[in-house]
């Protein structure tokens, strides 16, 4: 059987995720690692200079002239930023505050937004947001608007760092939270996880899916290589909540539990999606994996559904991201719609504390 083009690419990024983790063994495998660790000093070369550049301001930083935060991550793929910029957003909106989003809009459509604006505007509806790979001239964009926001909220910011921030969030998947210790292309860090000491607090997204055990070794790691950081240990989970359909009306998740499914996703983090439905008690029947911020084709739809059929399940379950991007007759596929939640409610009223500090 022929895979369509979206799935076979995901089939090479589970292998390459196989390869760097180690799990895939052999001499050529080590090899391709041993090829990929030169890459990676190289491109550590280059991260480490440019840190050091904007550390000792010979590279520009630009300050708005609202207060920033900053929501972002020391690795690729997904980790939770957008619902948990949807949850600052409306903690702002609670606090009294006018928010406004800035992202770089990686992937865009035809119209311009990314799947991620698409999802903001069904979460947090009236915070205006701004797409621009250079994040000032998307703040620039908002703040000369006729209803300016009065504090901005930058997503995935961690390395853009030419733009000044009064709070720094980074998250770390619980599920994968250093990128199996190497940079980019050997591992999945952005950088040096020496970037956590410019954050002001660290959220570990997905805490429900791993033990307190090895929460406990997340924790003391960041303290190891940031040790400010005490105190400023926040836990964050996704609990589901209910299901969107894609004229946008919802449903319960008992229509999920009540029936065989079929998972569809282009996410950064497929593996976390699976475990979230499987905690739901969901039967699986199987899966189609696309590459992150995928652009779903009417041919991989129909290549969805005929898998589902074989599968013998009628409902296709997908996440939001991929929701937004499905045109409204596709009926059977509904999304799974997430809320970040805290396990602990005083890690929230300490996030809440930080956000009267700055805005």
């Amino acid at each position: 059987m022929v895979l369509p083009k979206g799935p076979t690419v995901s089939v090479n990024q589970a292998r390459f995720l196989r390869l760097i983790s180690g799990e895939t063994r052999g001499l050529w495998p080590a090899a391709l690692r041993g090829m990929l660790t030169v890459a990676s000093c190289g491109y550590g070369c280059a991260t480490s200079i440019r840190n050091t550049l904007y550390d000792y301001r010979l590279l520009p930083i630009h300050t708005a002239t609202v207060p920033v935060i900053s929501v972002g991550t020391l690795t690729t793929g997904g980790t939770g930023k957008t619902p948990v910029v949807a949850l600052l957003c409306q903690q702002l909106l609670l606090l009294g505050r006018h928010p406004g989003i800035i992202s770089r809009g990686y992937r865009a459509a035809a119209d311009g937004s990314n799947d991620e604006k698409k999802v903001l505007e069904l979460l947090v509806p009236g915070v205006s947001h701004a797409q621009h790979p250079d994040r000032r001239l998307a703040a620039q964009q908002l703040l000369s608007s006729s209803i300016p926001p009065d504090v901005l909220v930058m997503d995935d910011g961690l390395q853009h760092r030419r733009m000044h921030r009064q709070l720094d969030l980074v998250l770390l998947d619980a599920t994968c939270p250093f990128g199996h210790d190497r940079l980019l292309p050997r591992g999945l860090l952005r950088e040096s996880l020496r970037g956590l000491r410019r954050a002001q607090a660290v959220l570990i997204t997905r805490s429900s899916l791993v033990s307190p055990p090895a929460l406990l070794q997340i924790r003391e790691r960041i303290l190891q290589i940031a040790p400010q950081l005490s105190n400023r240990i926040l836990q964050l989970d996704f609990q589901p909540c209910s299901l969107r359909r894609t004229d946008g009306a919802t449903a319960p998740l008992q229509t999920a539990r009540q029936q065989p499914v079929y998972l569809m996703s282009g996410i950064g983090n497929p593996a976390a999606f699976r475990s979230t439905c499987e905690s739901l008690g969901l039967e699986i029947r199987g899966s189609s994996w696309f590459p992150d911020h995928h652009h779903f084709s009417s041919e991989d739809l129909q290549t969805t559904r005929q898998a589902a059929d074989a599968a013998g399940a009628e409902l296709i379950l997908t996440t939001l991201k991929d929701l937004v991007k499905i045109p409204p007759d596709e009926t059977r596929f509904l999304a799974l719609d997430i809320a970040a939640t805290f396990p602990d409610p005083a890690h929230e009223e300490f996030l809440l504390q930080l956000l009267r500090t700055v805005a």
